[in-house]
Parts: C-alpha cells; structure tokens; sequence
C-alpha cells in the first residue's frame, strides 16, 4: 500500500469547498500567467515577424490586418543575410562550448581528483574572481587580445578572441569541481588499483559518471555565448566575422522593422529549441542527480 505525500494542505482541508474549488483555479492562474510570461514574448515576435511594417507600427497587438507575410522570412534570410550570421553564432558557440568543456572539465579533474597540495589555493583564487565584475576585466582582457603576452600577436578578428576568454569561467570550473568531488573516492581508489593512469582514470570514469553536469556546462555556454553581445562587438569589428547579436542592431538602421522581427525570431528560434530538446538533462545536471547510481 502506496502512502501519499503530505503537503501544507491537510486532507481535511481539501475537503472543504473554498479549497477544494479555489486551488485549483489558483494553480490554472498561476500556470496560465507563466505560460503567458514566458512564451507570450516568443508569439509577439513571430506574430510581428509574418506581418507588415504598418501593421507592426499601426496595430501592435492586432491579429495580421493585412494578411500573413510568409516572404518575411526568406526575405530575411538573403537580404539581411541571416543566415551567415547565424552561421557565425554557431561557429563561436561550439568553439567556445569546445574551449569550456576542456578547461573546466580539466580543471576540476586536477583539483577534485589529483588534489595537489596547492589546490587549495587555487581554488581559492578561482573563486575569489567570481567576486570581480565582469566589467573591471574588460579593459585588461581587451589589451591582452590585442597583444598577446609572450606571443606578441593580436588575436582581434579571429574566433580565438571568443573563444579563449569564454573558456576561462571560474563558475563553470567550480560547478564542475563539486560534482567531481561527490563521485565516491572508492571507484576511483579501485581504477587505480587496477592500475588506470590519470589519463584513462579522467576519460573512461570521471567523465562517463559526469554527463549531466558537462551537458548543463554546454548547453549554458552555447546559449551564454549565443546572447553575448559586448565582448564580440569589441574584438570582432569585421562585419563578416560578426555573430548574429552583432550584426542585427547594425543591419537595423537599414532594415525595415519586419524583416528585423523575422530576424530576430530567426535569432531565438535556435536556443530556445535547444533548450526544448535537451531540457530533460539540464534538469537532471543542475539537481545533481543521476550522474551516479548508488
């Protein structure tokens, strides 16, 4: 016999009509405010996306006075050229997905597995930075791209500008780190035993055991990298090497505002379906949970 879960509201009071009838509605609000919050934004943009730049301006909230505009969208792939630059996003988005996953996958696995006897330190360091404002970094960050130490060479349009500096996140590396450490030290004192090197102790247990976390690592860079858009404004000026946050407010002053809605649509399309496809491990990485069976 299966025993239900206790909530805040006891049996008793279920039964009674106010509670009975009014959670119910109150639970349908609540969900249909959120349904409206988040996905409301997404409809308007494709409702103004198939529609005409009058109707846009005149009537906002109006359902196609004119007629649905289907051309808007292949009129904003060629002459706004979204598709380069959504080729573009993509491109830096897996470079800087790629760069991510290997510093802090690394990272965490020296100082969670090895634990060196400065770990302690670094990791102090590491964490000490996420107290730093993005904004004070900028300016040295900017410098060091366009000449860089040792090297003496400037990575300003190139990809590697992206790509470099989104790898070195001490948020990702510590994340990853704590996952790390809950993996039980028993399967790793028994890989070792059998005589597993660091190498093969790093690809064939730590990181099969550490899908979820490296799936929600990806999918936030890809989606941070996605959106970002000062950083690649500064050390991405050539307008053929620009993602696709770029271009669009630049394009926009000669753009007419339907072919920028079907743009933009276009634009968050992409990881909003992401997110849709691979929800069911996002969500299983930020709780932590199924990386390991007990």
């Amino acid at each position: 016999m299966s025993i239900s879960e206790r909530g805040i509201i006891s049996t008793a009071d279920r039964q009674r009509g106010l509670i009975r009838y009014g959670l119910p509605a109150i639970q349908v609000l609540i969900f249909v405010g959120v349904l409206v919050a988040g996905v409301g934004p997404l409809l308007w943009l494709l409702k103004s996306g198939v529609s005409t730049s009058q109707d846009i301006l005149s009537g906002p909230m109006q359902l196609w006075p004119s007629g649905i505009q289907l051309k808007n969208i292949p009129d904003a792939w060629n002459r706004v050229q979204i598709g380069a630059y959504l080729g573009n996003t993509a491109f830096i988005a897996i470079g800087s997905m790629i760069s991510t996953l290997f510093v802090c996958t690394t990272g965490a696995f020296v100082l969670s597995i090895l634990r060196p006897k400065w770990g302690p330190v670094v990791t102090g360091a590491v964490l000490a930075t996420l107290f730093l404002p993005g904004v004070i970094s900028l300016v040295p960050l900017y410098m060091t791209v366009l000449d860089m130490p040792l090297l003496h060479v400037s990575l300003q349009n190139t990809f590697w500008a992206v790509w470099l500096p989104s790898a070195a996140s001490a948020f990702n590396v510590l994340i990853m780190k704590r996952y790390f450490d809950s993996i039980p030290r028993e399967l790793i004192e028994a890989a070792r035993i059998d005589g597993a090197s660091n190498l093969r102790l790093f690809t064939a247990l730590i990181l099969p055991l550490s899908k979820p976390i490296v799936g929600v690592v990806a999918l936030l860079t890809v989606i941070g990298s996605w959106k970002d858009y000062l950083w690649p404004l500064l050390v991405l000026p050539d307008p053929t090497l620009q993602p696709i946050s770029v271009a669009l407010p630049r394009v926009a002053k000669t753009t007419e505002i339907s072919l920028q809605m079907s743009a933009l649509f276009l634009a968050v399309l992409i990881p909003v379906v992401l997110f849709l496809l691979f929800q069911k491990q996002f969500l299983r990485g930020v709780g932590m949970a199924g990386g390991i069976k007990e």
